[in-house]
């Protein structure tokens, strides 16, 4: 009884959806047939005077611009290409299991199969329709046993929508757990097949793709005009159907959910909780350990079996995961794969692409790495890339050792140049000196306030102002820290400035800005049976879904700092880079995973105490007055 009634629900909004659009239709028309009585009245002289014929010249010509300007908005709707979310596809060859999983599940649903699979680097899962002419053909043609399409690809029969299933679902999750949370959404093929339902998405999609291309910019005066009032339209007949075409999903899912009742629904609650156990460990993997990697122009290319291994730290460091550990030895549901290690691969640098921007393919520039490599060829490089960005900043602002200091007998880079640089304070004695005795003056004698002259503080300034984005995040900061951070800040952005111009530079400018969609992808096996879809999805604006907002130069400083100490301690005091699957890089010290360090960085930084640091140093055997090698 409640699949009837969300069905009907559904079906009875779609019909609302529908007869907006004839409302539309009429209205568009209206004019026309005014027209057409007009002229046919005077043809048999019935309508005639000088009214009539006045009112014949008004509307006809006004008839003839409204159905232009319809068959425009029209041609617009039917042709413009919906939005396709970017996946990696599974051929049927590359999992024939998991097809056949899908499919027995549709049977228990008693609904139509998908007509394809694929996989989305994140943790959700949809049916996605790509039925339009633009995204190609249909995948039923060569798999019509999934779906039950004949060998007809122009027929009006619907088809199936295609499944995207989230890539860490597969390597975390058992094959279980992986069917009961994959059965509401199969479900919901059944109310997709609908006529009326079908046809009421086509025509929202049709509107949404409308509105993206009077949107697009890079558009001439004209183009720009005549696409304003197809805008305008679209978004008129989008408002009107928000709150039926609202109701219908709801319809929709609630059909589907209630159908999936009688799959599997046990297993299902317990499955709701490796969920949202795989949305954090995928979050804290792509924010902690891949962002870095990516940063480095390397990319990691196991992301989903760092889920797993992310996870399983997880359940050791916390007992109310202790359970899900015990889970792994049941089946995985990436042994549905053929070939999990070439699909993970796809996956992980679709993520690389849509998270941070990143090229569509490897390159010299952008090269995988797996996890055995990650530590020395991510951790150890980028400790000491930022290591020798923060020397050279220094050496720009003139900075030399310290008279009397530890790094004064040395002439190699050294932690200790760092440290007497942050902890003197003669610059910010005498110029809190000055600026009271200014103060002081302009209290005693205010009518020399027009002719007073600060007196110069005798060191001049080092590094230019911070930007006026970091004047707030450096206002608790030494005087000496925060020009640093602006320098640091200033020689990051014009590195980045440097590689986006030499990236556009060896790109092709006549090239179009999507890819074939016929290249496999990495390290795939003979034939395309497992690859990305860019030139189905717009890759103009990468990345899609940025994960981290840009790092002030407080956080940079610190950063900057943090990969200092790192690179004195495995330089002096045979420590090792390592990798913490939940905090990313990590410094190791006798086999162990140091800690403590980032507070005693940022008091050196806020403060200007360098005595926390220095007796974490002393701890641990790091001498700061031993050169280090820089990248």
């Amino acid at each position: 009884m409640g699949v009837e009634a969300g069905a009907q629900i559904a079906r009875a909004r779609a019909l609302m959806v529908l007869r907006i659009r004839s409302r539309a239709l009429a209205v568009a028309l209206l004019p026309a047939a005014v027209a057409v009585i007009l002229l046919a009245g005077a043809a048999t002289d019935r309508l005639v005077g000088p009214g009539w014929v006045a009112a014949r010249w008004v509307v006809t010509p006004l008839a003839a611009l409204v159905l232009l300007a319809a068959a425009g908005v029209a041609l617009v709707i039917a042709r413009a290409r919906p939005a396709m979310s970017p996946t990696v596809a599974i051929a049927e060859e590359a999992a024939p299991d998991l097809y056949r999983m899908v499919r027995d599940l549709a049977d228990r649903l008693e609904v139509p199969a998908p007509s394809a699979i694929a996989l989305t680097p994140d943790c959700d899962s949809w049916l996605e329709d790509r039925t339009h002419r633009a995204h190609g053909p249909p995948p039923t043609e060569r798999h019509d046993e999934i779906a039950g399409a004949g060998r007809h690809p122009h027929r009006r029969h619907p088809v199936a929508p295609v499944l995207v299933i989230g890539s860490p679902f597969l390597w975390w999750m058992r094959v279980g757990e992986l069917r009961a949370v994959l059965a509401p959404v199969v479900a919901g093929t059944g109310p997709a097949a609908h006529p009326d339902i079908a046809a009421a998405r086509r025509f929202l999609r049709g509107l949404d793709a409308a509105v993206a291309v009077a949107s697009a910019p890079q558009r001439g005066p004209v183009s720009r005009g005549v696409l304003a009032g197809v805008g305008w339209a679209a978004r008129l007949l989008l408002r009107g159907c928000r709150v039926p075409a609202g109701e219908m999903e709801r319809g929709v899912a609630a059909a589907a959910a209630e159908r999936a009742q009688a799959v599997d629904y046990g297993l299902r609650i317990v499955a709701q909780e490796q969920v949202g156990l795989a949305y954090a460990g995928w979050d804290r993997l792509l924010t902690r350990v891949a962002l870095p990697a990516w940063r480095m122009g390397r990319w990691p290319s196991r992301l989903d079996a760092g889920v797993v291994a992310a996870l399983t730290e997880l359940s050791r460091r916390d007992r109310l995961a202790e359970g899900f550990a015990s889970r792994l030895g049941e089946r995985p549901a990436c042994d549905l794969l053929e070939e999990p290690g070439t699909i993970d691969e796809a996956a992980s640098l679709l993520a690389a692409r849509l998270f941070h921007g990143g090229p569509a393919g490897p390159g010299p520039d952008w090269s995988p790495v797996g996890w055995s490599e990650y530590p020395d060829e991510v951790v150890d490089r980028k400790w000491r890339i930022d290591a020798a960005r923060l020397h050279r900043v220094l050496d720009a602002m003139g900075v030399r050792p310290a008279p009397g200091g530890e790094a004064s007998d040395t002439g190699g880079p050294t932690l200790s140049r760092v440290l007497d640089h942050l902890t003197d304070r003669t610059d910010r004695l005498t110029g809190r000196i000055d600026h009271l005795a200014e103060q002081t003056d302009h209290l005693t004698d205010p009518s020399d306030h027009t002719n007073h002259t600060p007196t110069p503080t005798p060191f001049p300034a080092r590094s230019p102002e911070p930007p006026p984005d970091d004047e707030e995040d450096l206002s608790g900061t030494t005087p000496h820290s925060a020009a640093l951070a602006a320098g640091l800040s200033a020689e990051l952005a014009r590195e980045e400035a440097a590689a986006t111009t030499g990236r556009s530079t060896a790109s092709d400018p006549s090239a179009p800005s999507s890819p074939a969609p016929s290249s496999p992808g990495p390290s795939s096996p003979s034939g395309s049976q497992t690859h990305a879809d860019p030139a189905l999805w717009d890759d103009r604006d990468l990345p899609l879904f940025p994960l981290q907002p840009p790092r002030t130069a407080r956080e940079l400083l610190a950063d900057h700092l943090t990969a200092m100490v790192c690179c004195a301690a495995m330089d002096t005091a045979d420590a090792t880079p390592g990798l913490d699957w939940l905090d990313g890089p990590t410094l190791l010290h006798n086999g162990e995973r140091t800690a403590d360090l980032t507070p005693k960085v940022l008091t050196l930084i806020e403060e200007g105490d360098p005595t926390p640091l220095r007796a974490w140093l002393a701890e641990l055997g790091i001498r700061p007055e031993k050169p280090v090698r820089l990248a």
